[in-house]
């Protein structure tokens, strides 16, 4: 990819349990560049949101790895309730081999993701704070506008002496701007580790924000922690646990919605006792996150991971974890990676969707198009009139050439609740092959998608194909284009065609083969969590 132009076409849970890899707000790194020019093989229009790094060579205090500078990772954005053309986005900069980033950084538009500005939270020494790595960024706005950005920081080897972690929390009530002095919602030495955070503020009432996430123990186990503000982020309640799987199983990747009558869902991957017993499950909360339900289910997780067709490298991508979106009409819509499609032989993109609020959830459906080839990261979104988006990489362009691996993004819509759907590509292809490497070719183990009126907004990773010096930049996408069958060819795809009917599987039977592929599977994505 050019990169200053718009994209081309084209055992036990604890012994599992990932220890996760894991200025003072003001702007940093200069004025930012001019919006990409346009590339009229592509329907609608990509613009970079972020640009060479603002941090000094050992702002971090000097550490051990490979840190890919310039490099971004793991975009999460939001959008201003009160104004639509208002997005505030974060990333990770300057990834590390083996754990976190150099600091996580802001990104900041007021035209609807045209341009952006870049701003920053005191999470990490290199951004004003004091911990020498960060994770995990996540944002979200409070319907009065105000903005809060939460952070996982760490020092030293997880578990190891001397270790800590932290889940931290800033706010900005200048939109985006500045970033308040970071909040420790939770902070533990060796015997824990505080991974995969959340931040969700409550759209029916701006004096709530809810942050949870998993704390892994040195002896076993990973309950879902919360904690809460009730007035608007000056203050945040003492961090407590809201749901326990017992001595031999963790949560991961908790992440709150809001339904429209006020009752919250935390959707999480739970582990039970063996890798290889993975499951999506909800709680829920009616009264603003006093209390909670017992968990149910929304489908066990059968996902093998990707690799490299032609060299067999690893992949880090979102096996095992899972993303949820919330409708105006109260749907829940979850999509995650899952190899039943293909026979346990490669992930596809799974989605099920529940019309009661999270009690009951409908047999998962294949999203993406081509079932042929691994398609993974996905993240969900639904508009305001009800049109649901997905977006995910895969591997249809590439070739075969053990020294490439072309890569697209894309994003696939229904209209009709998810019994068919249409795709467009949104970027690509770019050489995956190039990208950080942190346990595999890492673009995050989560990308974002969010709605603006009739566009979807798509704010992902791309690799800068060919650019060693600058692997990676974080694009937002504006989608209003119709897209094309997500059953087409090539051609049909540049034309158009009818949607594709979804095609709904149940579970995998659990055969010794399998278990194994899973189990592997689930160890991998843990111990690719491990910091230093």
């Amino acid at each position: 990819m050019h990169v200053p132009g718009r994209l081309r076409r084209g055992a036990s849970a604890h012994a599992l349990t990932l220890l996760f890899v894991a200025c003072n707000g003001g702007a940093s790194g200069g004025p930012p560049p001019p919006p990409p020019p346009g590339d009229p093989t592509l329907p609608d229009p990509q613009y970079r949101a972020s640009y060479l790094s603002p941090f000094a060579a050992g702002c971090d205090g000097g550490q051990s790895g490979v840190v890919y500078t310039n490099a971004e990772v793991e975009p999460l954005v939001a959008v201003d309730p009160t104004d639509p053309n208002h997005l505030i986005g974060a990333w990770q900069q300057d990834r590390w081999s083996n754990g976190g980033a150099r600091g996580n950084l802001t990104g900041v538009s007021v035209d609807g993701g045209r341009t952006w500005r870049q701003r920053m939270a005191p999470f990490s020494r290199c951004t004003g704070g004091v911990y020498t790595r960060v994770s995990d960024p996540w944002v979200t706005i409070a319907p009065g506008g105000i903005a809060y950005q939460i952070a996982i920081a760490f020092d030293g080897q997880s578990f190891a002496a001397g270790s800590s972690s932290a889940v931290l929390v800033s706010r900005s009530t200048d939109r985006g701007d500045t970033w308040s002095p970071a909040v420790t919602l939770i902070r533990d030495g060796a015997g824990f580790f505080n991974d995969k955070e959340s931040i969700t503020a409550d759209p029916t009432d701006a004096r709530f924000v809810y942050a949870a996430w998993d704390r892994l123990a040195s002896t076993g186990g990973g309950p879902t922690w919360l904690s809460r503000t009730t007035d608007g982020g000056a203050t945040w309640e003492p961090a407590r646990a809201i749901y326990d799987p017992g001595v031999t199983g963790q949560t991961i990747n908790n992440q709150i919605v809001v339904l429209p009558d006020g009752t919250l869902v935390d959707f999480f991957t739970q582990l039970d006792g063996a890798p290889s017993r993975q499951t999506l499950a909800v709680i829920r909360s009616q009264d603003k996150g006093l209390t909670w339900a017992g968990p149910v289910v929304v489908s066990p997780v059968q996902a093998l991971g990707t690799q490299d067709p032609e060299t067999g490298n690893p992949v880090r991508d979102a096996a095992i974890l899972g993303s949820i979106a919330s409708g105006p009409d109260g749907s829940l819509v979850a999509v995650w990676q899952d190899s039943r499609f293909s026979g346990g032989q490669r992930d596809g993109i799974a989605l099920s969707r529940s019309t009661d609020g999270g009690l009951s959830w409908s047999i998962p459906a294949r999203v993406n198009r081509d079932p042929d080839v691994p398609a993974f990261v996905p993240s969900v979104a639904v508009r305001a009139d009800g049109t649901i988006g997905v977006s995910y990489y895969d591997f249809r362009s590439n070739t075969g050439d053990r020294a490439t691996l072309p890569t697209d993004y894309w994003l696939a819509r229904s209209t009709d609740g998810g019994a068919t759907w249409q795709e467009s590509r949104v970027a690509g292809p770019f050489d995956l092959a190039i990208a950080p490497f942190a346990g595999g070719l890492f673009l995050g183990d989560y990308q974002s998608l969010v709605a603006i009126g009739g566009a979807f907004v798509p704010f992902y990773v791309a690799v800068n194909s060919g650019d060693l010096g600058n692997r990676t930049d974080v694009f937002a996408s504006l989608v209003t284009s119709a897209g094309a069958a997500a059953g087409a060819t090539v051609a049909e795809l540049l034309d158009g065609d009818a949607p594709m009917p979804a095609s709904a599987a149940e579970p995998l039977p659990m055969t010794p083969e399998l278990r194994l592929k899973l189990h592997e599977s689930a160890r991998q994505v843990m111990e690719r969590r491990l910091t230093r």
